[in-house]
């Protein structure tokens, strides 16, 4: 089952959003979404049948007059957006995924992890940790590795536990979306290249990250993260004009109403302009293209509490929306 998606009044920041809806089980479409949760559907207002949200995000520097234009013109037909099923709001080529950048939730897992024979009190490793952190953020480079786009779904979408997955875990980010080509760009122009912003929830099962007969491989970020419906994304695509700067967005997520995560995007390591200019190092990045950004503090594994059959999970982040999905145990 779908959970019922929250209202989109006032959930995003500016004057519209960008989704991809449905009617039913009718073919998704690229949507403008309005503060008064009227509709309008792209591939009529822009004279375009086959248009989809990655197409539109093609051709972003041109087409965003156009939508600011639309926003305002009371003239055009809309609808409610409670008619409309709300789907993931792009299918990205690429999606570009990190680890270990909020200060506070490292400097919590140097602190849980003794090493043999340590001595020393909590406040003098915390003391440490934290000294790493800010030499990590002055010298060193974003952990950056690949995710696949079949992990996707819909923000309201439930999401399948598999059976094999002994440690599933949530992980609430802030995910950039990708507007113009960016190869080799500065973090002083990365955000240039950036349309918007949307939620992401990157989920992991935690039994399977590091190789146990391969040890000397390291993490397995294929198992781990990738199966169907791990990643749910959206509701919306906010565009970054709306969302402007992105130091200090305050990230929530609750599990069964229990506030698990909450922090704000100043606690980063690297902020989004590196994790994007990062990347652009090594690979060429395309417009759609997701660049996740890293989970704060208070994931499964802090807490203890691991996902499970029946859960519900709400993840918000300021000025892009809220997302609810469901979760569902699969047979074994």
């Amino acid at each position: 089952m779908s959970v019922k998606p929250q209202s989109a009044s006032d959930l995003f920041a500016g004057p519209f959003a960008l989704g991809t809806l449905s009617a039913g089980d009718g073919p998704a479409f690229p949507a403008l979404v309005d503060r008064r949760e009227r509709v309008l559907d792209l591939q009529t207002s822009l004279a375009d049948p086959a248009l989809t949200m990655r197409d539109l995000l093609d051709q972003w520097p041109a087409v965003l007059p156009r939508l600011r234009e639309l926003t305002a013109d009371e003239g055009l037909s809309r609808r409610p957006l409670a008619e409309f099923r709300v789907h993931a709001p792009v299918e990205p080529r690429q999606v570009f995924q990190s680890g270990a950048n909020y200060r506070q939730h490292v400097i919590d897992l140097h602190v849980a992890h003794r090493a043999p024979g340590d001595e020393r009190s909590d406040e003098e490793r915390r003391a440490e940790a934290a000294e790493i952190m800010d030499r990590r953020a002055a010298e060193d480079l974003p952990y950056v590795f690949i995710g696949l786009p079949s992990s996707i779904t819909g923000p309201y979408d439930d999401v399948t536990l598999p059976a094999w997955a002994a440690k599933p875990d949530w992980e609430l980010e802030l995910a950039a979306v990708i507007g113009r080509p960016a190869y080799q760009v500065s973090a002083e122009e990365a955000l240039e290249y950036v349309a918007g912003y949307t939620i992401a929830n990157d989920l992991t099962d935690r039994a399977t990250v590091f190789r146990r007969d391969m040890p000397q491989i390291g993490t397995d970020w294929l198992r781990s993260k990738n199966a169907p419906g791990f990643t749910p994304l959206g509701p919306w695509i906010v565009p970054a004009e709306s969302v402007g700067d992105t130091g200090d967005l305050r990230l929530v997520l609750k599990l069964n109403g229990e506030v698990m995560q909450d922090e704000s995007t100043k606690d980063m390591i690297f902020d989004v302009a590196r994790m994007v200019a990062y990347a652009s190092q090594s690979a060429r990045l395309l417009p759609g293209d997701l660049v996740l950004t890293g989970s704060p503090a208070g994931n499964g594994m802090h807490w203890g509490r691991l996902l499970r059959d029946g859960d519900v999970m709400d993840a918000s982040i300021t000025g892009l929306g809220a997302q609810r999905t469901h979760c569902v145990a699969e047979e074994a």
